[in-house]
């Protein structure tokens, strides 16, 4: 029986550390979170996190990055309530489907749309690439809600009546696009529209949405404060800083 909560450190409102705590309070283990953006993060949380990406995962003596390695670590550390599909060929398709919400919807809901609309003009004070933008919701993103919707089911989630690791990387991606304005027509996109609604639905994310509320409610120096008050589990300490310093992969 595991006592010691596990740690995150990473902000409620990235979709990679969303994914991470949704599939932790799926399988009923207790945390604890630093919630830093990593243009926050200070010296430690660079030697923990070289690339100075978010989620960074604490247990114990042990440190991980990535999301995708710390989910895999999650399900085979805590078996219970497996992540993961029981059948083989199940299991490497939803591992495919994590990598492609990753991969693509991140670059799209992410790098196109929420870091162009909110990132860039409220961390930098420097207005987005409106012709990205322009391009992810006239071209990219259509495209793949074309294909999304011809592989989401029509009810319940993609391996059978409970969610799993493949349904919620694809979902997290959704509530930043809402965050960023972009709603998906249901009337062109059915299956998309209701899988996404169930999803974020869950209780699994259900009961995260009002730290994210918290969150976006304030600024970086406000956070804690604004999360404790909503009942959000803080850790008693921070890697992060006042001032915010740009990654080392991308701006």
């Amino acid at each position: 029986m595991k006592t010691q909560p596990l740690k995150i450190i990473g902000s409620y409102v990235s979709p990679y550390v969303r994914k991470v705590v949704a599939c932790i309070v799926l399988k009923g283990l207790a945390y604890e979170i630093d919630p830093i953006t990593p243009f926050y993060g200070n010296q430690e949380f660079g030697r923990m996190s070289p690339l100075r990406r978010i989620p960074v995962l604490i247990d114990r003596d042990l440190t991980l990055c990535d999301s995708t390695v710390i989910c895999a670590y999650l399900d085979e550390a805590y078996p219970e309530r497996p992540l993961l599909p029981a059948n083989v060929r199940d299991r490497a398709r939803a591992r495919w489907l994590e990598e492609y919400a990753d991969t693509r919807l991140g670059d799209l809901f992410i790098w196109g749309l929420f870091y162009q609309k909110i990132v860039h003009p409220i961390v930098w004070g420097e207005p987005g690439d409106q012709a990205r933008i322009e391009k992810t919701l006239a071209e990219d993103l259509p495209r793949e809600l074309d294909w999304l919707e011809s592989e989401l089911p029509a009810e319940g989630f993609l391996f059978g009546s409970e969610i799993g690791l493949a349904d919620i990387a694809i979902a997290t991606f959704f509530r930043n696009g809402d965050y960023a304005g972009f709603e998906v027509d249901r009337a062109r996109w059915p299956r998309t529209a209701g899988f996404v609604e169930r999803a974020l639905a869950h209780d699994c994310f259900a009961t995260l949405f009002p730290f994210e509320q918290a969150q976006i409610s304030t600024n970086p120096q406000g956070r804690r404060a604004a999360l404790l008050a909503a009942g959000a589990p803080l850790t008693a300490e921070t890697v992060g800083m006042r001032e915010p310093k740009r990654g080392v992969m991308r701006l």
